[in-house]
């Protein structure tokens, strides 16, 4: 029985040369990434990503913490990293600035530069949990983490913030009300002038998923898988929007508008949203056929560099939610069905045929085994909904390839796998 590295490698081999005519393409302008989590314990080793990853022409890559084994494994890739540092570490790197230098040194220093490290999540969706020593610590923790690269000479290279869930707004429907909990403004306000001053992106997790999921009879199915639909108009700004995604993000920007100055320039990315391919009986939506069509018609409109009706010159950055179908992720069954893969590495639906895409197979809180926090709101074409967030991880772009047949592959990887058993 061959090693499972050389298996996997082999299989993708097969695949890249199917749907790449050149090489890796490390174009950091790509506005694609994917989330690489690791709640599993049938995951391949690291260093067999990599074909994987080149199959899909993935150059930008989420992960949940610092594991030494993935950031080594990607040196002299060129793949960038955003890396996350843990919920529990973050009030003490609060307190005391110099456990910020002690993380940075050894979570950090010693992958640079041959890997390509480029932002640094200060744990996930801490506003909108219950502890309320880790809200107030979160910024401090952040002004701690980043005066540490700044001594370092990285702080041009590495920026600090972290991921939200849609939670933190009170109002998003329509897109032009979009605004913060009452609470959270505060915090937010501090955190907003931080990403402002050190040039980092907002980052927020955003599943219209949950949207149907709550109210499957009255959110329209089109509206928020990227399908023709006659779109809502905000009534406000006139703008129209044909999905719900963007309609998120521009509730999230009118809501940041709200809480700093005019003038201030703060980028937005999607720093985690997907389907799952699977669920529970009650989790209406999560079908294999509803993930192909989110996650090709988002990886479609993503790699035409468009962004939002109220910036649509402003390409939005999206990291699909996730790699990796994981196993032991707790919640329902759905939160063990987001990924574009399988362990063994074979595709967990096939993208090749929506819309016309020439993409292969795809469809936090990452290690650390932690769920999303609850709450939260999104829009649909027929009303406000009030949602639960997705429970899952911590935790990034693709190009869009030649067509291929999945079907193929698959059937290829069967084979194989069962000529090498045989041996």
């Amino acid at each position: 029985m061959p090693h499972y590295s050389t298996l996997l490698l082999l299989t993708f081999s097969i695949f890249s040369s199917q749907t790449l005519s050149t090489s890796l393409s490390t174009n950091s302008t790509s506005p694609i990434g994917i989330n690489y989590g690791q709640v599993a314990n049938n995951l391949p080793p690291p260093a067999s990503v990599l074909p994987l990853l080149h199959s899909l022409s993935v150059t930008r890559v989420k992960l949940y913490d610092t594991d030494s084994r993935v950031l080594s494994a990607f040196a002299n890739t060129g793949i960038e990293f955003i890396v996350g540092l843990p919920d529990q570490l973050v009030p003490r790197l609060a307190r005391d600035p110099s456990a910020a230098s002690s993380w940075v040194r050894s979570s950090i220093l010693p992958h640079m530069p041959a890997t390509k490290i480029t932002a640094i999540t200060v744990g996930n969706e801490v506003l909108t949990g219950n502890d309320t020593t880790l809200i107030r610590s979160l910024v401090p923790a952040m002004e701690s983490v980043h005066s540490a690269l700044t001594a370092l000479g990285l702080d041009g290279k590495i920026m600090v913030t972290t991921a939200h869930s849609l939670a933190v707004l009170e109002t998003s429907f329509p897109p032009s009300g979009g605004a913060f909990r009452k609470e959270l403004v505060p915090y937010l306000s501090q955190l907003l002038s931080f990403l402002q001053k050190t040039y980092s992106p907002f980052l927020v997790n955003a599943y219209p998923y949950f949207a149907y999921k709550a109210d499957p009879k009255s959110v329209n199915l089109n509206y928020v898988l990227f399908e023709p639909n006659a779109g809502v108009v905000d009534s406000n700004s006139g703008l129209r929007y044909d999905n719900m995604l963007h309609a998120q993000v521009d509730a999230v920007r009118t809501a940041i508008r709200k809480v700093t100055p005019s003038n201030a320039k703060v980028e937005i990315r999607v720093s985690e949203t997907g389907w799952p391919s699977k669920g529970d009986n009650d989790e209406a939506g999560a079908t294999a056929e509803n993930a192909q069509r989110y996650n090709g018609n988002l990886l479609r409109i993503i790699s035409q560099n468009k962004g939002t009706p109220a910036a649509p010159a402003e390409p939005l950055q999206v990291y699909v939610f996730a790699l990796f179908n994981e196993n032991l992720k707790p919640g329902p069954a759905s939160e063990r069905h987001y990924g574009l893969f399988q362990p063994d590495g074979t595709p967990a639906y096939n993208l090749g045929t929506v819309s016309g895409l020439g993409l292969g197979t795809t469809g936090g809180k990452g290690n650390s085994g932690n769920v999303r926090s609850n709450g939260g709101t999104a829009e649909s074409p027929a009303a406000q909904i009030g949602l639960v967030s997705s429970t899952g991880y911590y935790t990034s772009g693709t190009r869009i390839l030649m067509p291929f047949c999945l079907e193929k592959l698959g059937v290829l990887a069967a084979v194989l796998l069962l000529g090498w058993y045989s041996f």
